[in-house]
């Protein structure tokens, strides 16, 4: 059986080649991103999961040369607004093979991907299966489920999923229209560090299906959803040991059913180093802070959210937790508290965010006017 823990199956971008950036001179903030990386991620998902064909969620790192990379390695896509749509159709990416996941969409943005021939839409209430049908009457529909999140660093269970009372009701009105709800799906919560979220969403997963049998609904999609989680600074369960599990309880599942799943994170963080550069040092009441050119609103959101980066220097003196925050004038702009690194760290010296491929420069703003940290892939 496949260890829970287990960091010898860790894969991480080449540092080597973010050096080579620096002396070329690339001024940070820059994030780059190894090609290698993302096909070696890709191949260890499919290895670990042989049933479950994984759509890259777009929203995680929309790069256009990161999707190039991981469609011509053969992963599908998963999208959630009408720019993800044009990001993909602009590969080539046949509509018909997206997964539109958003819950809840405009009705302008429901007649962008109607029209380029998006099939598939999930849905958690009876007035969104109505929105849909009605801009796109012969559409597929997959039910979001509210599963458990306990486990997961940044829980997703609030916003979306419909709870076991509602099932019944919206089976019923999807029944009733003649809609052809086919497919569940879940979401284990992101970074997601319990197993068990996978093997509750699909015991409930079963349930459903059952209860669409009984009304006429013929099942032929299950989605795992995302949340497979990446190693920071603390071991998670790797995806081998993730994968040994749910295949276990995926084994009797009809083989007309569909299985796939929306990774995420685990595809791009890896690969993926984010340089900054101190740009002022101070003490407070003892304890010594960092300001860096990247913070939380132009890279390291995530810094807040329960993402425990793993950042490194070239210095190697003892180590002290360090404050770091970032460059803009807003007091919310402190990544962490508690980040160890070198004591004599410098104005001037670089940090490099290990693992950082993720949300990074997806979630960045140009708040105050600070620059956007560049994409370079290699």
């Amino acid at each position: 059986m496949a260890r829970v823990f287990d960091p010898d199956l860790e894969v991480v971008a080449d540092f080597a080649l973010v050096q080579a950036e620096l002396a070329r001179g690339r001024a940070t903030p820059f994030l780059l991103m190894d090609s290698a990386v993302l096909r070696e991620k890709l191949r260890r998902f499919r290895a670990a999961l042989p049933r479950v064909q994984p759509h890259y969620a777009v929203k995680c790192n929309p790069d256009p040369g990161v999707l190039r990379v991981l469609y011509e390695a053969g992963a599908g896509f998963e999208i959630a607004s009408p720019e993800e749509l044009a990001l993909c159709l602009a590969l080539g990416v046949p509509a018909g093979e997206l997964y539109y996941s958003n819950p809840v969409r405009a009705p302008a943005a429901l007649a962008k991907a109607a029209q380029a021939g998006v099939q598939w839409y999930v849905v958690d209430s009876r007035e969104e299966l109505r929105k849909v049908l009605r801009i796109h009457p012969t559409a597929s529909f997959y039910l979001r489920l509210h599963t458990s999140n306990a486990g997961s660093v940044s829980p997703l269970s609030e916003k979306f999923g419909l709870f076991d009372d509602q099932v019944a009701s919206l089976l019923d009105e999807a029944s009733r229209l003649g809609a052809d709800l086919a497919g569940v799906t879940f979401h284990a919560g992101s970074q997601c560090l319990n197993p068990h979220n996978w093997l509750a969403g699909i015991a409930a997963a079963r349930q459903v299906f059952a209860q669409m049998q009984a009304r006429g609904l013929c099942p032929r999609l299950l989605n795992l959803g995302g949340g497979f989680p990446v190693q920071h600074r603390s071991p998670v369960p790797s995806i081998a040991a993730i994968g040994a599990q749910i295949n276990a309880a995926l084994a009797d599942l009809p083989a007309d059913i569909r299985v796939m799943a929306e990774p995420g994170r685990f595809l791009v963080s890896d690969a993926g180093w984010l340089v900054t550069q101190v740009i002022g040092r101070t003490e407070k009441r003892g304890q010594p802070w960092a300001y860096l050119d990247a913070g939380v609103f132009n890279g390291l959101l995530e810094s807040i959210t329960g993402i425990d980066y793993d950042m490194r220097s070239d210095r190697h003196g003892p180590l002290r937790d360090w404050v770091v925050a970032g460059p803009t004038c807003d007091s919310m702009d402190i990544c962490t508290r508690q980040q160890p690194l070198p004591a004599d760290l410098a104005e001037g010296d670089y940090l490099y965010v290990r693992n950082a491929g993720a949300y990074s420069t997806a979630c960045s703003s140009r708040f105050n006017g600070f620059a956007l940290p560049e994409v370079v892939l290699v």
